[in-house]
């Protein structure tokens, strides 16, 4: 084949190893995962237990194990970002169809929502939103910078 030799685990004798470094380093600078991420997994925490924090699981039961479920999901979203933000980069306009999804559950959901599920609903719902949004705007940058 070539002149050097393969080793599977050492990428220190590519050819391409500098350039790929760099790529990779412009990708990872241009997404700033520790002014969304954090916040990210935050609201989806809360999002999960609020049910119980607010006092409204007894009232709402389907609405307390789905405010659990989305939670769940948004910090697994959250911890992908941050393992992963290469690979995750297209996830972030789910971010934002949850938090649409967030702002509309309590009236979906639950029967007769009160006012804790409404207000945790909404601005949950927009916190998600927002981020989602900050998110893609930064994958946007990041690909317009590559």
């Amino acid at each position: 084949m070539s002149g050097f030799p393969h080793r599977r685990d050492d990428m220190a004798g590519h050819p391409d190893a500098f350039e790929m470094r760099e790529r990779y380093a412009r990708v990872l600078g241009a997404h700033d995962v520790a002014l969304v991420n954090g916040p990210v997994f935050l609201v989806g925490l809360f999002f999960a237990a609020s049910p119980w924090i607010l006092h409204f699981a007894m009232a709402n039961g389907d609405l307390a194990v789905h405010d659990l479920i989305v939670g769940a999901a948004i910090c697994l979203l959250a911890l992908g970002f941050t393992v992963a933000p290469e690979r995750m980069t297209g996830m972030s306009g789910a971010l934002v169809l949850i938090g649409v999804w967030m702002g509309v559950s309590p009236w979906v959901v639950g029967r007769h929502p009160g006012r804790a599920a409404t207000l945790d609903g909404v601005i949950l719902g927009a916190l998600a939103l927002a981020l989602g949004l900050m998110s893609m705007a930064m994958v946007r940058r990041a690909n317009r910078i590559l």
